[in-house]
């Protein structure tokens, strides 16, 4: 019994030391970035920035301001991902539901075709013909509808309909409930964990993308990371051309600045959805 207790004590310290590692590893990148973009340029040229600012200022902040554009792509960016996440999850649950459902004809051959899709597709230039020729080009529809439904997405959100008790939607068919007030009523308040961690999963690719973005919206349309896309590469070519000059280095500044404005918001939203994950991605996952 004491050989077993010094062996988990033994495990549970080398397992906090391993975790300690990983968020080292995983922390450090940001807090060396928030350190460059808040540091003096000849600290930063000298290479004595590590974990801590030195010559603490917020010039590389206040930069931004002078980007054309990067505000309004903000302000696209939040309303891309939020109308984005939840047409995405309306049309999810739609699709999922019927889908849960064993005695639903053709359920095999729509689920192949589901699978079937998530390793071919049609390719970029036939995608983009046929969101020019339906009239998408240069709309908000371009970037919403064709990605409404993540094919992955989907199957976690059918697994975990699935998992709910059928007797629950039979009683509610009892009481006069059609299937879709059983969705809305009982389906859904279900389901939150499945919403919660598919809804940030889609959250993080609308507010992600840039390269859809540059392909269907004008200049005006365009989000937040198409601007820190264009940021990055002026950086990299006020590198190359200026080498450590005064400019290269307030380029690699506002570039760390810039990361930091655009990934907070992701940042504060998971704590409050983390919760939901590990049920979200277990249950239905396992069949007795």
């Amino acid at each position: 019994m004491v050989d077993k207790s010094m062996g988990s004590r033994i495990f549970n310290i080398f397992l906090y030391l391993f975790m300690a590692v990983i968020i080292v590893i995983f922390v450090f990148p940001f807090f060396y970035m928030f350190s460059l973009s808040t540091s003096g340029m000849k600290a930063i040229m000298n290479n004595r920035v590590t974990f801590f600012p030195v010559d603490f200022n917020i010039d590389a902040y206040l930069r931004i301001f002078e980007y054309p554009g990067f505000f309004q792509a903000y302000r696209n960016t939040i309303i891309y991902t939020t109308l984005g996440t939840f047409f995405s999850l309306i049309m999810m649950m739609l699709f999922a539901y019927p889908l849960s459902k064993s005695f639903l004809k053709g359920r095999g051959v729509i689920l192949k075709l589901v699978i079937f899709s998530m390793f071919f597709s049609g390719g970029l230039i036939p995608n983009y013909l046929l969101i020019r020729n339906i009239g998408f080009a240069n709309k908000i529809w371009a970037i919403l509808i064709p990605f409404a439904i993540n094919q992955f997405n989907l199957i976690i959100m059918v697994n975990f309909m699935r998992s709910i008790p059928e007797d629950i939607e039979e009683a509610a068919m009892i009481d006069g409930l059609g299937y879709f007030r059983i969705l809305g009523w009982i389906v859904v308040p279900l389901s939150k964990p499945a919403i919660a961690t598919i809804g940030l999963y889609t959250a993080v690719f609308f507010w992600n993308d840039w390269f859809n973005a540059m392909l269907y919206l004008n200049t005006e349309q365009r989000p937040v990371m198409m601007i820190l896309r264009n940021i990055v590469v002026n950086a990299a070519n006020a590198g190359e051309a200026q080498g450590y000059g005064e400019r290269g280095i307030a380029e690699m500044a506002s570039k760390s600045a810039v990361i930091l404005v655009s990934v907070i918001p992701i940042i504060v939203l998971y704590p409050f959805l983390q919760r939901f994950f590990v049920k979200g991605l277990t249950v239905g996952s396992i069949k007795g």
